[in-house]
């Protein structure tokens, strides 16, 4: 039923590396009994390598449930993602850039986002070409999330990022480098979609679990290493 209340499990910055050995068979396993949903808020990898991504299909293979993910900065170290991406769709996995989800009444819509700061303390494009570049790039994450929302005609969303929409939830991390953390051009865009129930992000491994946009819709910080209200590495969200 389109109504039912959807259990999603959560996790970011998983990290995979060439060299892992089933890292995740176990945790998937344990998240598929428990939830109806897998969400992956990016840095799937180490580097972006196809080597790294056949490990992480190899976990994902037969988990027995759907699993959306977008990309996270590490994912992209290696340059293009395309090798890495078409390995882990193979596996099941539906990318959320470009192409949001309906899940059993529930949509999912995402993107990596970007930096470039909170609130009155985002950067701003002036100066020099490098600058300008860079907060063009932020524009250009949020605008595809609005992109995303607007194809949705969902009564229940959720919002999966990388980059953090706002700052509470990267407390703990040094306050220098907030600006590389995330952008508060991303709560912007999110405020606009009343629909939108949650929103989970990563990217922050000393953060803070839980915070709010300025108008009041929830965001987790999902990353693995956040202590969450579930007591494991992912965290269990009703939608």
């Amino acid at each position: 039923m389109a109504d039912e209340t959807l259990t999603v499990a959560a996790i970011g910055d998983i990290h995979v590396g060439e060299t892992s050995v089933n890292p995740y068979r176990e945790l998937f396993r344990e998240i598929a009994d428990r939830a109806d949903v897998l969400v992956l808020a990016g840095d799937l990898t180490n580097h972006g390598k196809p080597a790294e991504a056949e490990i992480l299909a190899q976990d994902l293979i037969g988990i027995g449930m759907p699993v959306v993910a977008v990309l996270g900065n590490h994912d992209h170290e290696c340059g293009p993602t395309e090798d890495m991406q078409r390995i882990l769709e193979q596996a099941g996995v539906r990318f959320l850039d470009g192409t949001p989800q309906v899940i059993k009444g529930v949509g999912f819509a995402g993107v990596k986002g970007f930096g470039g700061g909170f609130e009155n303390m985002m950067l701003d494009a002036f100066g020099e070409s490098a600058i300008k570049q860079f907060v063009h790039e932020a524009v250009n994450e949020a605008m595809h999330l609005e992109s995303a929302l607007r194809q949705l005609d969902a009564e229940r969303v959720l919002a999966v990022l990388h980059y953090a929409p706002i700052a509470a939830t990267i407390e703990g991390e040094p306050k220098e480098i907030y600006p590389f953390l995330g952008s508060s051009r991303l709560a912007e865009t999110i405020d606009r979609f009343p629909n939108v129930r949650a929103v989970v992000h990563g990217h922050a491994h000393h953060g803070f679990y839980a915070g709010r946009t300025p108008r009041g819709t929830p965001v987790y910080n999902v990353a693995k290493t956040i202590e969450k209200e579930s007591g494991r590495p992912y965290a269990l969200l009703q939608i």
